[in-house]
């Protein structure tokens, strides 16, 4: 599988990325299982790998610690992420140079490593100071615990603030971002890629089959509409709601394209987001071998102007069929907020 440099830092990595959040209580709860499907993507040529903290609850990162041990480590580019709340206690989640310095300690323990490629920010928190956070992680990569670092689902204003705040106080920058990406949801193409672009970082891009419905098996007609996703989080799901009657419709006409083109839509919709110029890596969820076997051949592929025109008429470029599917929510529209 050929290799793309994660932004400025020298660092190669596969175009998919193996995500590893089905793992453990939320997917596959068979560690054995779950860790025959990431050998299976290492031997593939997949060399990255990312997870977070808050995955079932540090159960991923554990999977993934078993999985790498035994001389693979040293291959594989290890990214897991900080944020999500992880216990009871208000100071147990967030972005605070208290939290990152304990969960950091948690992560490396379940990974089974001394340090991590990449530390994420899980999402952008409007209550910590960048300065705070981005002076946490540099210590971090003082220590040696992490060689470089990155943010999540941060909008772009946030983004730019972070590259500055780095500048002006000499901190360590984030290099790449974790948006979400797909046909389905493209917000990020209006400002979040091209900001990345402009700064030099690399885009790691999550969801990139929209959460399942680019995986074929949302078609109009279909006899079950339903999904271990969809169980946990219906109101992406729940076709009551015109937003996703819109993704429906959008999803079988996607469906109509692939066949017409003689093509998988997990190719075309992989292809699709590995292929923007902005885009370092698309992350790869699989719950299954045969998940991950229907995903890899994605790597190969090139779609053309004629095929990308195509998809452009279905979903405009830089637009998200759902609101939900931005990834956060601006806390300056909450009610609160708004009130004059």
């Amino acid at each position: 599988m050929n290799q793309r440099t994660l932004a400025r830092t020298g660092v190669h990595v596969s175009p998919l990325c193996l995500g590893a959040m089905m793992f453990g209580a939320w997917g596959e709860t068979d560690h054995d299982a779950s860790i025959r499907i990431i050998h299976r993507a290492l031997d593939a040529g997949i060399n990255f790998i990312d997870t977070a903290d808050v995955y079932s609850r540090g159960e991923s990162e554990t999977i993934v610690g078993k999985a790498l041990a035994g001389g693979r480590r040293d291959n594989v580019v290890l990214a897991t992420k900080f944020h999500g709340e992880m216990g009871d206690d208000p100071n147990e989640a967030g972005n605070s140079r208290r939290w990152i310095f304990r969960e950091v300690e948690a992560s490396l323990k379940r990974l089974n490593t001394d340090w991590i490629d990449l530390y994420q920010v899980h999402r952008w928190d409007p209550w910590t100071d960048h300065d705070e956070t981005l002076g946490a992680l540099s210590d971090l990569v003082t220590q040696g615990k992490v060689r470089s670092i990155g943010s999540s689902t941060y909008p772009a204003a946030q983004i730019v603030k972070a590259q500055w705040v780095a500048r002006e106080r000499g901190t360590q920058r984030f290099v790449c971002e974790q948006p979400p990406y797909s046909i389905l949801a493209r917000g990020v193409e209006a400002d979040v890629l091209p900001t990345c672009q402009e700064l030099g970082m690399g885009v790691i891009a999550w969801s990139p089959l929209a959460g399942g419905w680019l995986s074929g098996r949302w078609r109009k007609g279909a006899e079950d509409l339903t999904s271990r996703r969809s169980a946990m989080l219906p109101e992406r799901y729940d076709l009551s709601i015109p937003a996703n009657q819109a993704k429906l419709e959008a999803a079988d006409a996607l469906g109509q394209l692939a066949d017409e083109a003689g093509m998988s839509l997990i190719d075309i919709a992989l292809a699709f987001v590995i292929n923007h110029p902005a885009v370092t890596a698309a992350i790869i969820g699989p719950r299954t071998m045969e998940q991950l076997e229907s995903q890899l051949g994605a790597a190969d592929v090139r779609l053309d102007d004629a095929l990308l025109d195509r998809i452009d008429e279905i979903v405009a470029p830089g637009t998200n069929i759902s609101p939900l599917d931005a990834g956060w929510t601006n806390p300056a529209l909450a009610p609160e907020a708004r009130r004059r």
